[in-house]
C-alpha cells in the first residue's frame, strides 16, 4: 500500500520566480506530524473543494478566496473536464489565462469545462499538500525537478511519453527535455513527467556606468574573467565616492544561498560524490580554493560586509548603484530593464572562471513543468493542455514578449529564442539586456559557458546544502579559517543526506 507523505519542502531553484518561478513541493515523509497536520490538511481540501464549486455555478465568472486565490470556469460544449492549479503573479496570469481560454475555444466540442485556479506560490504549497492528503489532485499542476522523483515514487503524476509526440519535446531546451526524466532510479533517464513552464538561470550583471566613471573597459561576453582578473577589477571599482574614509561602492555583492555555487562551480566543485551518497566538502581541493576565492572578496573589502550586508542587502545596494556586479536572474531582466526600479545602463556577463575548473564559466539553472495527475479522468487532453501552454509557438511569442513586447520569460521553443526572440531584442520591441546571448550559452553550452541543476535537484531533497550555504558568513568573518569551516560541516551535511536517503527508500519501497 503506498504510503502516504504529507511534509513538504521548498525546492531551491530555481527561482524560482526569485527564483519563484521555479519552486514546487516536494513530498516528504511526515511520520507523527500527519495526526497534527490532518485537521488542517482537510479544511484546506474543503476550502479547495468549495472554491471550485463556486465557480461551476457561475461560468466565465471569476472568484477570489480571501487567501488571494482566484479560479476562473471555462467552459465548451461537451463533457470532459478539467482542473487546472498554479501559481503565478497577477500579470503572468492574464496572459496564460488567454490560452487556456483558446485552448478551450479549440475544443469547445470535447470541453464542459475547464477550471483555471491561479494563486500564490506561499498557497500554492498549503493546497497541494490538502489535495495529496484528500487524494484529491488537480488535473494539471506544476512539479520541479528536484520534485519529480518524489511525485513519481509516490503514485501523483503520469509519465507523458504516450501522450506527448517527440517533435513537441524536441522543440525546447536540451535541459528541460531531460530534467523531468525519472527511470525509478535516476533523475534525468527513463519517461518524461512533465513540460516546462520555463527555464531560467543565473548570470552575471554588471552597471555600465559604473564602468564608465571608472574608465574600464566593459566586461568580454565572449570571454569571462579569470578568479584573478575579477580580483583585479572589483578592486578598481571599490571606491570612496564622498571621500570620507568608508567605501560606499563595492566591485561586486554576494548572497550566499543563490549567488555562491556559480563561483564554485566555475572551479569544477561538486559536493557530492557520483551517485550522490556521500558528502565531499572536508577533502576537496577544488572547493577550498574556490570558497576562499569568494570569501576573500568580503575579508578584502570588494563586497560590503556581513554587518553591512545585513543592514541592506546586495540586490537593494545593487538597485540603489551602489554595486558593479550583481546575479541576474532571467525573472530580474524585466525589473533591470524598468528605469524607475533601476535607473543605470547594465549588461550580462558571465560568472568568473577559477583555475581549478574546465576554463568555462558556470552557473547553475532552474525550471518548473506542467504534469499531468495519475487520478485524472480526461489525461489525454490534459496532456494537450500542457502542450499548448509549453510549447505551443504562438503562446511562447506572447509570453516571451516577440508580440507584446513585454517578457515575462524566455521561449521554451529554442528556435524561437535565436530568431524571433533576438530580433525582437536587438532591434528594441523586447527590452531586454543586449547580451542575452551569455543566457544562451549557458543554456546550451558552449565554448565558454555551461550550466546545470544543482546537485540538490537530484536528491530526495535539498536539506543537506543548508548546514554549508547558512554558515558561510562565520568564514567572512573571519571566526573560522576555510579549513576549519569544511571539516566541521561535513558531518551535519552527511547526515542531512543519509535521512533523504532514508526517505528516499521509505517512498521506494
Amino acid at each position: 500500500m503506498r504510503k502516504k507523505f504529507l511534509g513538504i519542502a521548498m525546492a531551491s531553484i530555481m527561482g524560482l520566480s526569485t527564483l519563484a518561478g521555479c519552486a514546487t513541493t516536494t513530498v516528504e515523509e511526515a511520520g507523527e506530524a500527519e495526526v497534527d497536520t490532518q485537521a488542517a490538511a482537510s479544511e484546506e481540501s474543503g476550502e479547495a473543494k468549495e472554491t471550485t464549486e463556486a465557480t461551476e455555478e457561475t461560468a466565465d465568472a471569476a472568484a477570489s478566496t480571501e487567501d488571494g486565490s482566484s479560479s476562473d470556469s471555462l467552459t465548451g460544449n461537451g463533457d470532459k473536464t478539467l482542473h487546472v492549479f498554479l501559481y503565478m503573479q497577477e500579470h503572468e496570469k492574464t496572459i496564460y489565462e488567454d490560452l487556456v481560454k483558446k485552448f478551450v475555444d479549440e475544443h469547445k466540442d470535447e470541453i464542459k469545462e475547464v477550471v483555471f485556479e491561479v494563486t500564490t506560490q506561499d498557497e500554492y504549497n498549503q493546497k497541494m499538500i490538502a489535495n495529496m492528503t484528500a487524494n484529491d489532485m488537480p488535473d494539471v499542476f506544476y512539479v520541479g525537478p528536484a520534485a519529480v522523483r518524489s511525485y513519481v515514487d509516490n503514485g501523483y503524476i503520469l509519465p507523458l511519453d504516450d501522450y506527448v509526440d517527440a517533435d513537441t519535446i524536441g522543440s525546447v531546451w536540451g535541459t528541460t527535455q531531460e530534467i523531468y526524466r525519472y527511470d525509478g532510479t535516476n533523475v534525468g533517464k527513463g519517461s518524461l513527467y512533465a513540460l516546462p513552464k520555463d527555464l531560467s538561470c543565473f548570470a552575471f550583471a554588471y552597471n555600465k556606468d559604473l564602468f564608465d566613471a571608472a574608465g574600464l573597459d566593459y566586461p568580454d561576453p565572449n570571454k569571462p574573467y579569470t578568479y584573478d582578473e575579477f580580483v583585479e577589477v572589483c578592486k578598481k571599482l571599490t571606491i570612496d565616492k564622498d571621500g570620507d574614509g568608508e567605501v560606499d561602492q563595492w566591485g561586486v555583492a554576494n548572497a550566499d544561498q543563490w549567488g555562491m555555487t556559480p563561483y564554485l562551480y566555475s572551479n569544477g566543485v561538486k559536493f557530492l560524490n557520483e551517485d550522490m551518497t556521500k558528502v565531499n566538502v572536508a577533502n576537496n581541493e577544488q572547493l577550498k580554493e574556490a570558497l576562499t576565492f569568494y570569501t576573500d572578496l568580503t575579508k578584502n573589502g570588494l563586497t560590503p560586509s556581513v554587518e553591512q550586508d545585513t543592514a541592506l542587502g546586495g540586490y537593494q545596494r545593487w538597485l540603489d548603484g551602489q554595486v558593479a556586479f550583481y546575479a541576474c536572474g532571467t525573472w530580474d531582466v524585466a525589473a533591470f530593464m524598468d528605469n524607475a526600479t533601476f535607473p543605470y545602463n547594465w549588461d550580462l556577463c558571465g560568472w568568473p572562471v577559477g583555475p581549478s575548473g574546465d576554463g568555462k564559466s558556470h552557473t547553475w539553472m532552474g525550471s518548473v513543468g506542467y504534469c499531468v495527475s495519475a487520478t485524472s479522468e480526461n489525461p489525454d487532453l490534459a496532456a494537450q493542455l500542457i502542450a499548448k501552454l509549453s510549447t505551443d509557438e504562438d503562446g511562447q511569442r506572447e509570453v516571451s514578449g516577440i508580440t507584446s513586447g513585454a517578457s515575462i520569460q524566455l521561449p521554451n521553443i529554442t528556435d524561437l529564442a535565436y530568431g524571433e526572440f533576438k530580433d525582437a531584442v536587438n532591434s528594441g520591441k523586447v527590452p531586454y539586456a543586449s547580451n542575452v546571448d551569455v543566457i544562451f550559452g549557458y543554456f546550451d553550452g558552449n565554448d565558454n559557458y555551461a550550466a546545470s541543476l544543482q546537485e540538490t535537484d537530484y536528491t530526495y531533497n535539498a536539506e543537506w546544502f543548508t548546514p554549508f550555504w547558512s554558515g558561510v558568513f562565520n568564514i567572512k568573518n573571519g571566526d573560522i579559517t576555510v579549513e576549519e569551516y569544511l571539516q566541521q560541516v561535513e558531518p551535519e551535511m552527511q547526515e542531512a543526506l543519509d535521512e533523504a536517503i532514508e526517505l528516499q527508500n521509505s517512498a521506494t519501497k
